[in-house]
């Protein structure tokens, strides 16, 4: 029994525009310094939180404390 692959797999310069811009776009999320800020806290325990007056459900509110009206 033979088996055929028909996908091409591409890297490197031979993605395509979309593939790049959504590449882009992650590295800008994964690179945001309050992106970074929230997962440092959400790595931290609920004992960790606690002492700096934080609850686990606030850490997005807190981050994003002055860009965030809710």
């Amino acid at each position: 029994m033979a088996f055929a692959d028909i996908h091409a797999h591409r890297t490197g310069k031979s993605k395509n525009i979309f593939a790049r811009i959504l590449d882009g776009m992650i590295w800008i999320g994964e690179n945001n310094r309050r992106v970074q800020q929230a997962q440092a806290l959400h790595a931290m325990s609920d004992e960790q939180l606690a002492e700096r007056g934080l609850r686990r459900e606030d850490i997005a509110r807190h981050v994003f404390r002055d860009i965030m009206f809710a």
